[in-house]
């Protein structure tokens, strides 16, 4: 079956058909309980960005809350690039999204034998549309109101929703989350930052979502002889910062040149930045001559 662009092909429950036509019950307890984790995967030129460290995380969001993984890593990888053909060599992000499934009943329990939703879809991203990463952008600080299992990417996002809406009221683009007197990581990005020359981040732990594009700023600090430091950042750190980066799938490395209406250091992207952004496009660059090379 093919589609439009208007209405591209999606995967859902074994089968691929148009977006228009793919329908989940209202007892699926992803809908009805936010019972059910996702990823988000870039794709530059139809390569999947690092798709094992994606599909690894998945494995670990899925375990933390015992669902079996409903399928080898193999089957998403053919799914995923029978999606990417609609749009051919194209920057595409991927989201799969997989809930503990439907029940007769709403209930908190988990249900006996409930078979998992399996959803996915692509999109193609225009670059264009997206802000100058040169540019930096504005953020602001706000408390951790999150549960305490946030290295699970749960598709229960209402706290990070509202610090987002919260955050873009005040004309930022980014909140940061501070909790216990520390600075955490972003309402939808990790957060790193240079302080007396130094890289630092907060470590793995289950106060923050372990970021695919955070652990490969640190493999190129290890391939570039760059030091930095797992650490915790405290709020003076982070308000003395020279620096101050957050990394996402979708934003990759940005600096952040504004925090809570005070210039960070000169209010431009500072020289480490500039740095570990020409080694991450030079990255991005190899992935596009690998597409090149098929």
């Amino acid at each position: 079956m093919q589609a439009s662009q208007a209405d591209p092909l999606v995967y859902l429950n074994a089968e691929f058909k148009p977006l228009s036509q793919a329908c989940i019950s209202v007892m699926d307890r992803g809908f009805l309980l936010g019972d059910a984790v996702y990823e988000v995967i870039p794709v530059f030129a139809g390569i999947p960005f690092r798709l094992e460290h994606h599909l690894q995380r998945l494995d670990r969001s899925l375990h933390a809350i015992q669902i079996e993984n409903p399928l080898p890593d193999k089957q998403w990888g053919e799914i995923i690039e029978r999606l990417l053909e609609q749009y051919p060599h194209q920057d595409q992000s991927v989201y799969l999204q997989v809930t503990r499934g439907v029940a007769p009943a709403r209930d908190h329990v988990f249900p006996r034998q409930a078979v998992p939703t399996v959803f996915v879809m692509t999109k193609p991203v225009d670059p264009s549309t997206l802000p100058d990463p040169h540019q930096g952008i504005v953020a602001v600080t706000l408390d951790d109101i999150r549960w305490d299992y946030c290295n699970i990417k749960a598709t229960t996002l209402l706290a990070n929703v509202l610090a987002r809406q919260q955050a873009a009221e005040q004309n930022a683009a980014e909140a940061i989350f501070i909790r216990d007197g520390h600075a955490i990581e972003g309402a939808a990005s990790n957060l790193f930052v240079v302080h007396d020359k130094l890289l630092i981040t907060p470590p793995k732990s289950n106060k923050l979502l372990p970021g695919i594009t955070r652990d490969l700023v640190l493999e190129l600090c290890d391939a570039n002889s760059i030091a930095y430091a797992e650490t915790e950042i405290s709020l003076e750190t982070l308000e003395q910062a020279d620096e101050i980066w957050l990394t996402s799938s979708v934003r990759e490395i940005v600096p952040v040149i504004e925090l809570n209406g005070k210039p960070v250091s000169d209010a431009k992207p500072g020289p480490l930045w500039l740095e570990i952004r020409a080694l991450y496009d030079q990255y991005k660059q190899k992935l596009r001559e690998q597409a090149g090379g098929r």
